[in-house]
């Protein structure tokens, strides 16, 4: 089959206002150590990637915490305070609990402009309050209903050590405070995602153990209008975000290609995300081995490769199969509709991570919460440990700025390294992938002997210990990623390639620099740009 562009024909699909965003996630008995995963990319132009900390502290009575809103900075409101809340680095607390998102949108009409509590405060504020899946569920849904919800549809992925669950809400519309859910939890031994698409379907009301929802999640969309069948047909995800092409092609396509790499028969839902077959694709999915977290951030890698959506292929990739496509995911040209392919590895990720949650260490080592700058094919994932009590500098949000230019800047360095590859990506790509695996396998290697080392310490010098390794790696590995830069750009000035050997760059007998290669076009960009060239 042919790749690329799709063309609608006829049809204009009503669109989610982003895209942004991916989720995995992993239950205890489907990973290979018994840990549970979830991974969480934050893709938005206007974000810098940054790591916040947020230590534990103790709140006298009476005490407020102000709330803004995370997309705009706009000041929605204050709540109170409780008495204690948990540290949180990332989106992990000091509990291993983990809490991720994607945005799906919905029905613009139910969103409440009135609300206090959005989306990203929502996640902070019940990783500060809770240390288990089921505590944050309880939390983040009391918070809405007593001060509104502001943000559009959401599905969040939540996890502890022991349960990974998947929540869905939406709001109610202005005048209406608070918010329609379900939440249910994934399997043990499965896999799950979700990306800019409301995804729960049919409630199982009968299982109270694995399946949670406010009480007029039915009774609120009949007032509504969107549904007047029988409970049992009721669909959250059909009813709150209908899906058109978008929804399928550029959100679900994602969930698609991470099963697909898990589990061998998923391939049969390729016509399901192309618009082609109503068959649904499940929810969750029983992987065909134990999966590692190292397959995780490879799956945060994912472009489509081995599939007819890869999107570094195609004329519309250019002749260095670049991921790169410039404007909106969709155009319209003489009054038809086209689309790109949306990976899940995109350029305008600011930061994302691979939780990973362990129950088989002590509570003073806790879990690892793998952190990576900018576009995942191209970043590395360097283990911070959730019990952790400062930021490395490279991550910092003080240092430097989306609009202000740092040089010990990870989220700057990693973007030099990435943008100067995308215009010879299939060229430079494969460098920075040696790097990427070299820096992983090392951390692989040396994570078990630091847990074994803090476990034989006391939790306060165990903390101390695991601050000050999280740091070092980030530092020493941003360092590292700011060298790769700097021999990418000599290697490959001006388009040219200089040419090597056992890892020095070649000179000629007398010292000086020898002629370098001069890549031509591959042979299918020539046959297509030759019409256009002067020939005799």
């Amino acid at each position: 089959m042919m790749k690329k562009t799709i063309l609608l024909l006829g049809m204009i699909c009503a669109v989610a206002s982003s895209w942004a965003c991916t989720n995995f996630m992993a239950g205890k008995d489907a990973t290979v150590d018994g840990s549970t995963l979830l991974s969480y990319a934050a893709d938005s132009y206007s974000l810098y990637g940054a790591l916040y900390y947020q230590p534990a502290a103790d709140h006298p009575k009476g005490a407020m915490r102000q709330v803004y809103d995370w997309d705009t900075g706009k000041y929605l409101g204050e709540i109170p305070q409780p008495a204690h809340t948990y540290s949180v680095i990332g989106n992990m607390n000091e509990h291993q609990l983990t809490i991720g998102e994607t945005t799906f949108g919905g029905r613009p009409e139910l969103a409440d402009s009135l609300g206090i509590i959005d989306y990203g405060s929502l996640i902070y504020i019940a990783l500060q309050r809770s240390r288990t899946a089921r505590e944050a569920i309880q939390c983040m849904t009391s918070l809405v209903a007593e001060y509104g919800y502001y943000s559009e549809g959401e599905s969040f992925s939540i996890a502890d050590p022991n349960e990974v669950w998947i929540m869905e809400m939406i709001g109610k519309g202005v005048g209406n405070k608070g918010a329609v859910w379900v939440a249910t939890r994934i399997p043990d031994d499965c896999v799950s995602a979700h990306a800019n698409q409301a995804r729960i379907t049919t409630i199982n009301f009968k299982d109270k153990d694995n399946w949670m929802y406010s009480p007029d999640v039915i009774s609120f969309a009949r007032e509504k209008g969107y549904f007047s069948g029988k409970d049992k047909d009721f669909s959250f995800s059909d009813t709150y975000n209908p899906l058109d092409f978008s929804g399928l092609y550029i959100c679900e396509a994602r969930v698609w290609s991470f099963f697909r790499q898990v589990n061998s028969q998923m391939d049969q839902y390729y016509d399901y995300v192309t618009g082609k077959s109503d068959k649904r694709m499940p929810l969750y999915v029983r992987p065909d081995r134990k999966l590692s977290v190292q397959d995780f951030k490879n799956y945060m890698r994912d472009q489509y490769e081995g599939t007819p959506l890869d999107i570094t292929q195609g004329t519309d990739a250019g002749p260095w199969h670049s991921k790169l496509r410039y404007g909106s995911l969709g155009f319209k040209l003489d009054s038809l509709q086209y689309w790109f392919e949306r990976p899940t590895a995109t350029q305008q990720t600011a930061w994302s991570f691979v939780a990973q949650m362990r129950g088989y260490v002590p509570d003073h080592v806790g879990g690892i919460f793998w952190f990576g700058v900018d576009d995942a094919a191209t970043n590395l994932y360097v283990p911070v440990y959730c019990r952790a009590n400062a930021v490395p500098w490279c991550y910092s949000p003080d240092n430097g700025d989306l609009y202000t230019y740092s040089a010990t800047s990870a989220f700057w360095i990693y973007n030099q390294v990435a943008n100067f590859a995308y215009a010879k990506y299939s060229v430079m790509l494969p460098e920075i992938r040696k790097v990427q695996a070299g820096w992983e396998e090392y951390f692989n290697t040396l994570i078990p002997q630091i847990d074994m080392a803090a476990a034989e310490m006391s939790p306060a010098d165990a903390q101390t210990f695991l601050t000050q390794f999280s740091y070092s790696q980030a530092q020493t590995s941003t360092e590292a990623w700011r060298r790769l830069s700097e021999y990418l750009l000599v290697k490959y000035l001006d388009g040219q390639q200089k040419k090597e050997k056992d890892g020095q760059f070649l000179r000629n007998p007398y010292g000086q620099p020898s002629s370098p290669l001069r890549p031509a076009y591959p042979e299918e960009y020539l046959r297509t740009i030759a019409p256009e060239v002067a020939h005799e």
